[in-house]
Protein backbone atom coordinates (compact mmCIF):
# COMPACT_ATOMS: atom_id res chain seq x y z
CA UNK A 1 0.00 0.00 0.00
CA UNK A 2 1.28 3.49 -0.95
CA UNK A 3 1.83 6.50 1.03
CA UNK A 4 -1.10 7.91 -0.21
CA UNK A 5 -3.44 5.21 0.09
CA UNK A 6 -2.14 4.72 3.75
CA UNK A 7 -2.91 8.31 4.53
CA UNK A 8 -6.71 8.21 3.04
CA UNK A 9 -7.00 4.95 5.31
CA UNK A 10 -5.73 6.72 8.51
CA UNK A 11 -8.42 9.28 7.12
CA UNK A 12 -11.44 7.01 7.55
CA UNK A 13 -10.31 5.63 11.07
CA UNK A 14 -10.60 8.86 12.42
CA UNK A 15 -13.70 9.63 10.89
CA UNK A 16 -15.13 6.15 11.50
CA UNK A 17 -13.86 5.81 15.16
CA UNK A 18 -12.47 2.32 14.80
CA UNK A 19 -10.59 0.10 12.56
CA UNK A 20 -13.83 -2.23 11.73
CA UNK A 21 -15.84 0.79 10.77
CA UNK A 22 -13.37 1.71 8.48
CA UNK A 23 -12.54 -1.47 7.10
CA UNK A 24 -16.33 -2.00 6.24
CA UNK A 25 -16.41 1.91 4.70
CA UNK A 26 -13.85 1.05 2.04
CA UNK A 27 -14.40 -2.88 1.90
CA UNK A 28 -10.87 -4.35 2.95
CA UNK A 29 -9.86 -6.67 5.61
CA UNK A 30 -9.84 -4.78 9.17
CA UNK A 31 -5.68 -6.73 9.24
CA UNK A 32 -4.77 -4.27 6.29
CA UNK A 33 -6.44 -1.17 7.52
CA UNK A 34 -4.32 -1.67 11.04
CA UNK A 35 -0.95 -2.54 9.19
CA UNK A 36 -1.53 0.96 6.92
CA UNK A 37 -1.89 2.76 9.99
CA UNK A 38 1.13 0.89 12.08
CA UNK A 39 3.01 1.53 8.84
CA UNK A 40 1.80 5.34 9.06
CA UNK A 41 3.37 5.53 12.49
CA UNK A 42 6.35 3.55 11.68
CA UNK A 43 6.98 6.12 8.99
CA UNK A 44 6.45 9.28 10.75
CA UNK A 45 7.84 7.74 14.06
CA UNK A 46 4.89 8.84 16.21
CA UNK A 47 1.99 7.22 17.51
CA UNK A 48 -1.25 8.95 15.58
CA UNK A 49 -3.47 6.94 17.29
CA UNK A 50 -4.73 6.09 21.07
CA UNK A 51 -6.35 2.64 21.51
CA UNK A 52 -8.15 1.06 24.25
CA UNK A 53 -10.67 -1.74 24.38
CA UNK A 54 -13.54 1.07 23.86
CA UNK A 55 -12.02 3.60 22.28
CA UNK A 56 -10.16 4.40 19.56
CA UNK A 57 -8.98 8.33 19.19
CA UNK A 58 -6.10 10.83 17.25
CA UNK A 59 -2.73 11.87 19.45
CA UNK A 60 -2.49 15.23 18.86
CA UNK A 61 -0.09 14.90 16.69
CA UNK A 62 -2.63 12.14 15.45
CA UNK A 63 -5.34 15.02 14.77
CA UNK A 64 -2.85 17.54 13.28
CA UNK A 65 -1.90 14.96 10.79
CA UNK A 66 -5.36 14.15 10.45
CA UNK A 67 -6.08 17.67 9.11
CA UNK A 68 -3.35 17.93 6.82
CA UNK A 69 -3.73 14.44 5.33
CA UNK A 70 -7.82 15.51 4.54
CA UNK A 71 -6.55 18.97 3.02
CA UNK A 72 -4.14 17.20 0.87
CA UNK A 73 -6.54 14.35 -0.52
CA UNK A 74 -9.12 17.05 -0.92
CA UNK A 75 -6.69 19.36 -3.17
CA UNK A 76 -5.39 15.75 -4.92
CA UNK A 77 -8.98 14.69 -5.74
CA UNK A 78 -9.89 18.68 -6.48
CA UNK A 79 -6.84 18.43 -8.88
CA UNK A 80 -7.42 15.28 -10.40
CA UNK A 81 -11.27 16.32 -11.14
CA UNK A 82 -9.96 19.60 -12.57
CA UNK A 83 -7.91 17.89 -15.53
CA UNK A 84 -9.93 15.12 -15.86
CA UNK A 85 -12.11 15.29 -19.40
CA UNK A 86 -15.46 17.70 -19.59
CA UNK A 87 -17.97 14.82 -19.94
CA UNK A 88 -16.59 13.62 -16.47
CA UNK A 89 -19.41 13.41 -13.80
CA UNK A 90 -18.08 15.52 -10.43
CA UNK A 91 -17.39 13.19 -7.74
CA UNK A 92 -15.73 13.21 -4.05
CA UNK A 93 -16.05 15.04 -0.96
CA UNK A 94 -17.84 18.58 -0.94
CA UNK A 95 -17.55 20.42 2.17
CA UNK A 96 -19.84 23.89 2.34
CA UNK A 97 -21.34 25.89 4.81
CA UNK A 98 -24.50 28.64 4.23
CA UNK A 99 -26.58 30.81 6.61
CA UNK A 100 -30.02 29.07 7.72
CA UNK A 101 -32.20 31.67 6.38
CA UNK A 102 -31.09 30.67 2.75
CA UNK A 103 -30.31 27.16 3.39
CA UNK A 104 -33.52 25.87 5.14
CA UNK A 105 -36.36 27.22 3.37
CA UNK A 106 -34.51 27.33 -0.60
CA UNK A 107 -31.23 24.83 -0.36
CA UNK A 108 -32.43 22.40 1.63
CA UNK A 109 -35.67 20.84 0.21
CA UNK A 110 -33.60 20.81 -3.03
CA UNK A 111 -30.64 18.19 -1.29
CA UNK A 112 -32.67 15.26 -3.10
CA UNK A 113 -32.58 17.08 -6.60
CA UNK A 114 -28.65 17.88 -6.13
CA UNK A 115 -28.00 14.31 -5.25
CA UNK A 116 -29.83 12.61 -7.62
CA UNK A 117 -28.08 14.57 -10.78
CA UNK A 118 -24.57 14.25 -8.87
CA UNK A 119 -24.49 11.14 -7.08
CA UNK A 120 -20.95 10.79 -7.11
CA UNK A 121 -20.36 13.93 -4.73
CA UNK A 122 -20.39 13.58 -0.95
CA UNK A 123 -22.02 16.92 0.32
CA UNK A 124 -21.41 17.83 4.03
CA UNK A 125 -23.45 20.89 4.54
CA UNK A 126 -23.11 22.95 7.22
CA UNK A 127 -25.66 25.54 8.54
CA UNK A 128 -23.98 28.54 9.87
CA UNK A 129 -23.44 32.34 9.10
CA UNK A 130 -19.88 32.51 11.45
CA UNK A 131 -16.73 34.00 9.83
CA UNK A 132 -14.81 30.92 8.69
CA UNK A 133 -11.31 30.68 7.58
CA UNK A 134 -12.21 28.17 4.54
CA UNK A 135 -8.74 26.67 4.49
CA UNK A 136 -8.03 26.10 7.83
CA UNK A 137 -11.68 24.37 7.94
CA UNK A 138 -11.49 22.60 4.55
CA UNK A 139 -14.10 23.73 2.89
CA UNK A 140 -14.66 23.57 -0.32
CA UNK A 141 -16.70 27.06 0.00
CA UNK A 142 -19.62 28.76 1.29
CA UNK A 143 -23.11 30.57 1.00
CA UNK A 144 -22.84 33.96 2.69
CA UNK A 145 -25.08 37.44 2.51
CA UNK A 146 -23.56 41.12 2.63
CA UNK A 147 -20.18 42.43 1.17
CA UNK A 148 -17.46 40.27 1.90
CA UNK A 149 -14.18 41.68 3.51
CA UNK A 150 -11.85 39.43 2.91
CA UNK A 151 -9.47 40.02 -0.48
CA UNK A 152 -7.97 36.13 -0.23
CA UNK A 153 -11.64 35.09 -1.28
CA UNK A 154 -13.24 34.99 -4.59
CA UNK A 155 -17.22 35.50 -4.41
CA UNK A 156 -19.90 35.02 -7.25
CA UNK A 157 -22.21 36.56 -6.41
CA UNK A 158 -25.76 34.47 -7.14
CA UNK A 159 -28.59 36.85 -5.80
CA UNK A 160 -29.67 40.31 -4.16
CA UNK A 161 -31.35 39.61 -0.34
CA UNK A 162 -34.23 41.89 -0.05
CA UNK A 163 -36.02 42.85 3.63
CA UNK A 164 -39.25 44.65 4.72
CA UNK A 165 -39.91 46.33 8.04
CA UNK A 166 -43.07 44.91 9.44
CA UNK A 167 -44.71 43.47 12.98
CA UNK A 168 -47.79 41.77 14.50
CA UNK A 169 -51.03 43.29 14.59
CA UNK A 170 -50.30 43.07 18.25
CA UNK A 171 -47.40 44.90 18.70
CA UNK A 172 -48.89 47.48 16.48
CA UNK A 173 -52.18 47.93 18.62
CA UNK A 174 -50.15 48.22 22.02
CA UNK A 175 -47.28 50.62 20.21
CA UNK A 176 -48.20 51.99 17.03
CA UNK A 177 -47.06 52.06 13.70
CA UNK A 178 -43.77 54.32 13.20
CA UNK A 179 -43.91 56.91 10.94
CA UNK A 180 -40.07 57.64 9.59
CA UNK A 181 -36.70 56.67 10.94
CA UNK A 182 -36.77 59.44 14.03
CA UNK A 183 -40.12 57.75 15.19
CA UNK A 184 -38.70 54.48 14.85
CA UNK A 185 -36.45 55.22 17.49
CA UNK A 186 -38.72 55.23 20.10
CA UNK A 187 -39.66 51.71 19.15
CA UNK A 188 -38.91 48.39 20.02
CA UNK A 189 -37.41 45.38 17.52
CA UNK A 190 -36.49 42.05 18.14
CA UNK A 191 -32.55 42.23 17.07
CA UNK A 192 -30.92 40.16 15.13
CA UNK A 193 -26.77 38.84 16.30
CA UNK A 194 -24.23 38.35 13.55
CA UNK A 195 -22.98 34.79 13.55
CA UNK A 196 -19.57 36.15 12.71
CA UNK A 197 -19.26 39.10 14.81
CA UNK A 198 -21.47 38.68 17.35
CA UNK A 199 -22.90 42.32 17.30
CA UNK A 200 -26.47 43.16 16.76
CA UNK A 201 -27.60 44.29 13.13
CA UNK A 202 -28.65 48.10 12.66
CA UNK A 203 -31.48 48.58 10.62
CA UNK A 204 -30.16 49.58 7.44
CA UNK A 205 -31.96 51.93 5.32
CA UNK A 206 -31.29 53.63 1.72
CA UNK A 207 -31.63 57.61 1.63
CA UNK A 208 -30.91 58.68 -1.81
CA UNK A 209 -27.88 57.40 -2.33
CA UNK A 210 -26.67 56.96 1.68
CA UNK A 211 -26.92 54.72 3.64
CA UNK A 212 -28.30 54.86 6.82
CA UNK A 213 -28.01 52.91 10.22
CA UNK A 214 -30.87 52.90 12.99
CA UNK A 215 -30.10 50.99 16.21
CA UNK A 216 -32.94 49.81 17.50
CA UNK A 217 -34.00 48.82 21.16
CA UNK A 218 -35.61 45.60 22.14
CA UNK A 219 -36.63 42.84 24.77
CA UNK A 220 -34.49 39.65 22.92
CA UNK A 221 -32.31 39.25 20.19
CA UNK A 222 -31.65 35.92 18.49
CA UNK A 223 -28.87 34.96 16.09
CA UNK A 224 -31.79 32.41 13.96
CA UNK A 225 -33.95 33.83 11.32
CA UNK A 226 -37.13 31.36 12.04
CA UNK A 227 -36.34 32.68 15.59
CA UNK A 228 -36.74 35.91 14.51
CA UNK A 229 -39.38 35.44 12.73
CA UNK A 230 -41.14 33.62 14.60
CA UNK A 231 -40.69 36.49 17.95
CA UNK A 232 -41.95 39.08 15.55
CA UNK A 233 -44.89 37.21 15.08
CA UNK A 234 -45.77 36.65 19.19
CA UNK A 235 -45.54 40.77 19.07
CA UNK A 236 -42.62 41.13 20.62
CA UNK A 237 -40.72 44.07 18.59
CA UNK A 238 -40.60 45.00 14.65
CA UNK A 239 -38.48 43.07 13.02
CA UNK A 240 -36.88 43.24 9.20
CA UNK A 241 -36.93 39.29 7.96
CA UNK A 242 -35.86 38.42 4.37
CA UNK A 243 -39.41 39.69 2.33
CA UNK A 244 -39.59 35.66 0.86
CA UNK A 245 -40.00 34.34 4.32
CA UNK A 246 -42.49 37.00 5.52
CA UNK A 247 -44.59 36.98 2.30
CA UNK A 248 -47.31 34.59 3.84
CA UNK A 249 -47.70 35.97 7.06
CA UNK A 250 -47.98 39.01 5.45
CA UNK A 251 -50.47 37.85 3.09
CA UNK A 252 -52.58 36.63 6.17
CA UNK A 253 -52.35 39.25 7.95
CA UNK A 254 -49.69 37.40 10.77
CA UNK A 255 -47.60 40.61 10.28
CA UNK A 256 -48.30 43.79 8.29
CA UNK A 257 -45.28 46.28 6.34
CA UNK A 258 -44.19 49.25 8.13
CA UNK A 259 -42.87 52.00 6.72
CA UNK A 260 -43.86 51.34 3.17
CA UNK A 261 -41.99 54.67 1.74
CA UNK A 262 -38.57 53.61 2.91
CA UNK A 263 -35.73 51.36 1.34
CA UNK A 264 -34.28 48.94 3.66
CA UNK A 265 -30.19 48.19 2.19
CA UNK A 266 -30.48 44.77 -0.01
CA UNK A 267 -27.85 42.61 0.74
CA UNK A 268 -25.86 40.50 -1.91
CA UNK A 269 -25.72 36.40 -1.72
CA UNK A 270 -22.64 35.15 -3.01
CA UNK A 271 -20.98 32.12 -3.00
CA UNK A 272 -17.13 32.11 -1.67
CA UNK A 273 -14.17 29.88 -1.77
CA UNK A 274 -10.06 30.56 -1.83
CA UNK A 275 -8.55 32.02 -4.29
CA UNK A 276 -6.08 29.36 -4.06
CA UNK A 277 -8.07 26.53 -4.84
CA UNK A 278 -8.75 25.20 -7.95
CA UNK A 279 -12.49 25.68 -8.95
CA UNK A 280 -12.93 21.79 -9.24
CA UNK A 281 -15.98 20.39 -11.34
CA UNK A 282 -18.18 19.48 -7.54
CA UNK A 283 -17.72 22.96 -6.49
CA UNK A 284 -18.62 24.86 -9.61
CA UNK A 285 -21.37 22.17 -10.22
CA UNK A 286 -22.65 23.07 -6.39
CA UNK A 287 -22.42 27.02 -7.53
CA UNK A 288 -24.58 26.39 -10.72
CA UNK A 289 -27.32 24.74 -8.67
CA UNK A 290 -27.34 26.95 -5.62
CA UNK A 291 -27.98 29.82 -8.46
CA UNK A 292 -30.75 27.94 -10.17
CA UNK A 293 -32.57 26.97 -7.09
CA UNK A 294 -32.19 30.80 -6.16
CA UNK A 295 -33.47 32.14 -9.56
CA UNK A 296 -37.19 30.50 -8.89
CA UNK A 297 -37.62 32.37 -5.83
CA UNK A 298 -39.20 34.97 -7.13
CA UNK A 299 -38.77 37.31 -4.14
CA UNK A 300 -35.01 37.56 -4.61
CA UNK A 301 -33.24 39.07 -7.40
Amino acid sequence: MDRLEAMSVFIRVVEAGSFAGAADGLGMPRSTVTTAVQALEGHLKVRLLNRTTRKLSPTPDGEAYYERCRHLIADLEDLESSLAEASRKPRGQLRVDAPANIARPLLIPEIGAFHARYPDVELIFGLSDRRIDLVAEGLDCVIRIGEMEDSSLISRRVGTYHRVACASPAYLSRYGEPRDMDDLRRHKAVNYISWRTGRVFPWEFVVGSTNVDVRMRGPIAVNDADAYVACGLQGLGLIMPPLFMARGHLDSGALVAVLPHHTLRSLPISIVYPENRLLSPKVRVFADWVTEVIAREPLID
